[in-house]
């Protein structure tokens, strides 16, 4: 009889049917592995803002007082803004500067706090210019443009220049933009006179009193004891993104006409959507094509620069829900406006309460009337605006960042 040969191998067929199980597979594992990876960045960047509330604390123990928005030096009479003569920074530094020393980045701290070290053939020492430099404009202020993984969202992809130091965590300033740029004092500690309005100094610092509400007040030190509505009831900090260098609502200002800095023409019944009729209808994330009054260069983006005090670069308050637009009534980056929270996780972003329980925030948080008038003082005409002690017009989004509203949180966050 002759013997049966056997075969080896496969046939064309049968390894072809092989190939297309094994894609299909992978083409479901994949979108598996990205959302593990994603739940990982997600979880890093939860720790990370877990240790800037213990850094928040730990300074509140060591000084009795929160860390400034808008704190530092003083300015000196009759010099500019960022005077090197004297060595100042004009109370423009952000929170995050005095957090460095409680959230182990103490190397940063020391140069900081020596700032002569390295720049003695420039004379005195140099202030925070916000292009980086120092007044001299010849060497960079090396602490201020670096950039410390702490402050990142492993999940922001941004990285480097243009930005000069990158922050994803921004300070909780309240439901109203009113004064929200430099509160009641002026660049050398004294009491703010507005020059673009005819607001006297006693009614500037009593409408910072009654608007600016949240845990974080411009130039102001706050404490725990001021927080009434109890630490685990207000937000403290909470998210933002930073730019790509795209037209992303997010991260480009727009911007208006207004000649005032300090959020005035923001602050009436719906001002505060007044950018909204210039985003994209097919891609709702961006401002239309050819949109008008972006405001700020390529080093003026939202979070590039994390020493800095300014809305646009460290802050955020609650007038529109996680991961709307940016929006201004001036020409200035540096202005009070709108600035909501965002992130780049997908449907909300992370905050911070100040009791340092980080939460996430979804979207489609109840944001309230987006177009109501905000909470601030008109005494010629007090029926335009929200009166003082009033509960948040923005919802429970906007009750969760005032710090004294006695408003009841009910929801389980």
């Amino acid at each position: 009889m002759m013997s049966e040969k056997r075969r080896f191998g496969f046939t064309l067929v049968e390894l072809l049917v092989v190939i297309a199980i094994i894609g299909v597979l992978v083409g479901l594992l994949i979108p598996a592995v990205q959302a593990a990876r994603e739940a990982a960045r997600r979880m890093s960047c939860t720790n990370n803002f877990k240790q800037i509330g213990l850094g928040i604390h730990n300074y509140h123990a060591a000084y009795d007082q929160l860390p400034r928005q808008a704190g530092g030096t003083n300015g000196i009479a009759g010099t500019s803004v960022f005077a090197v003569n004297g060595g100042t920074n004009a109370q423009y530094l952000s929170w995050l500067v005095g957090l460095t020393p409680f959230m182990e980045q103490q190397a940063v701290w020391e140069q900081i706090s020596n700032p002569l070290n390295g720049y003695q053939a420039m004379g005195p020492c140099p202030a925070i210019a916000l292009t980086g430099t120092d007044s001299h404009a010849t060497a960079p202020y090396t602490p201020f443009l670096t950039e410390i993984p702490a402050l990142r969202c492993p999940s922001d992809p941004g990285r480097g220049l243009p930005a000069q130091g990158r922050t994803n965590y921004a300070a909780c300033m309240g439901d109203s933009t009113t004064y929200g740029k430099m509160g009641a004092l002026d660049n050398n500690g004294g009491t703010a006179q507005d020059s673009n309005s005819t607001t006297n100094w006693q009614s500037r610092s009593e409408n910072v009193r009654a608007s600016q509400r949240g845990v974080f007040v411009p130039r102001q030190t706050t404490k725990f004891r001021d927080i009434l509505d109890g630490l685990a009831n207000t937000m403290a900090a909470g998210e933002i993104i930073t730019d790509l260098g795209d037209e992303d609502k997010r991260t480009r200002i727009k911007g208006g006409s207004n000649v005032n800095q300090e959020g005035s023409g923001m602050r009436s019944a719906g001002q505060s959507l007044l950018c909204r009729p210039f985003l994209d209808n097919a891609r709702p994330q961006f401002w239309k094509s050819g949109t008008a009054d972006l405001i700020g260069n390529a080093e003026e983006r939202r979070g590039y620069k994390w020493a800095a005090g300014f809305l646009n670069y460290t802050g955020f308050n609650a007038i529109l829900p996680p991961n709307s637009e940016l929006c201004i009534a001036s020409s200035s980056n540096t202005s009070s406006g709108v600035f909501p929270a965002s992130s780049r996780h997908q449907g909300g972003c992370h905050i911070l309460m100040a009791d340092g329980a980080v939460k996430f925030i979804t979207d489609s948080v109840e944001s309230g009337n987006q177009g109501s008038a905000q909470v601030f003082i008109w005494l010629n005409n007090p029926s335009v605006a929200t009166a003082p002690g009033s509960p948040s017009p923005f919802g429970l989004w906007g009750a969760l960042s005032t710090r004294a509203s006695r408003e009841v949180i009910q929801e389980q966050l």
